[in-house]
Parts: C-alpha cells; structure tokens; sequence
C-alpha cells in the first residue's frame, strides 16, 4: 500500500471513528470499530513507509489495552452489577419469582427498600467506571505516542495534536468524551492534509583529480 492510499485510508477511518461516536442510531458503534480497523491499518502502512515499528506497535497496544479493559469490565459488570441489581429488584418487586419478563405487570414498593442494599450496587458501578477510566488512560497513552511519532517523521503537527487532545481527554472524566471525539476529527484532518516528505539528496562535489608527484 502505498502513501496517498494509506492517508486516505486513515483519513477516512478517522471521520468513521467521528461518525461513531454520535449518538444517535443503536448500532452506530459499528462504524467506530471499522474506523479504529481501517486507522490501525493505514499507522501500520506508515510504519513501514518510515522504517518507524512503534507507529504501529503502540496504536496496537492502544486497541489490545482497550480490548482488554472492555472484557474485564464486562465481567465484573456481570459478576457484581447484576447481582446487587438483582437483590435490589426483589425489595422494591417482594412478590417477584426472578422471571424478568413479569416485571412489566408488577408495582415497585419503596418503603421495602434497604439504603444499605443500594451501596454495593452503587459500589460495583464506580468499580466498573474507574477500571474503565484507567484503561482507557492507558490506551490513549499508547495512541498519543504513536501518533507523536508520526508526527515527528512526517512534521505534521496536527498528528500530535490529535493524540495530545485524546490523552487529555482520557484523563478528564465525562467531559473528556467531547474531547476524544473532537480529536478524532483532528486525526481525520491531518491524514487528508498530510503531504510525503521528499528525501533530499546531497550531492557531493566530484573528487578532485589525484596531484601529480
């Protein structure tokens, strides 16, 4: 793959991962996934156009750290959420036999309800948020170094913008989300802008002939 191939294929994968993240249709996180897939593969094109691994191999890690949060989060929101969650429903529901779908038909009770119950359920949600806060840290920590390496082969600035506004983001809870979607649109500019730096060849002088002894 060549270069104009692989920025347009990069830039175009930004404005998905832009796309994505707009709430609006239910399976829009689609879109962001095949972004991320079509970004990972133009930083991988780059990396062996600059003869640089780690453009490539910390984006890489930046998705494996995500993965891994994500599935780790999964399991604990299953394992502690939904169990609290369940102990809850049966104080506000006391005739509830645990089928879910005869929830519809019944009316909550809340003077059945424990304060002391709602805590490990609260507990287990700021448990899941804060695994999902620090992974997502790390990853955008891994992204931000290899866009910086582009940016340092290519001297386009706006590739380290864009990794910078994202780590920013990650850091700042909630109101970092509008920043990482911001920076996606950032990434998507500097792809499209991005122009092949020639590499210039000194000519020496030609040697000057041998002195006569």
């Amino acid at each position: 793959m060549n270069f104009e191939s692989s920025k347009t294929l990069g830039g175009i994968g930004a404005i998905l991962l832009f796309i994505g993240a707009i709430p609006v249709l239910q399976y829009l996180w689609v879109i962001s996934i095949v972004g991320a897939i079509l970004v990972l593969v133009a930083l991988q094109s780059f990396a062996n156009i600059y003869q640089e691994k780690g453009i490539f191999s910390n984006a890489l890690y930046g998705v494996v750290v995500v993965i891994v949060g994500g599935i780790i989060a999964a399991v604990l929101a299953f394992a502690v959420v939904l169990t609290n969650l369940k102990d809850l429903i049966t104080q506000l529901y006391p005739g509830w036999n645990g089928d879910w779908t005869n929830l519809q038909g019944m009316t909550p009770n809340t003077s059945n309800i424990d304060p002391t119950a709602i805590l490990p359920f609260v507990a287990g949600i700021l448990v899941v948020l804060v695994i999902v806060w620090i992974f997502a840290i790390i990853a955008a920590f891994f992204v931000w170094r290899s866009l910086k390496q582009v940016s340092n082969r290519t001297s386009a600035g706006l590739f380290g913008t864009a990794g910078l506004i994202l780590l920013i983001g990650a850091i700042i809870p909630i109101f970092g989300l509008i920043l990482m979607w911001i920076s996606a649109l950032i990434l998507a500019i500097a792809f499209f802008n991005l122009k092949q730096k020639e590499h210039v060849v000194e000519t020496l002088p030609p040697a000057p002939p041998p002195t006569a002894v």
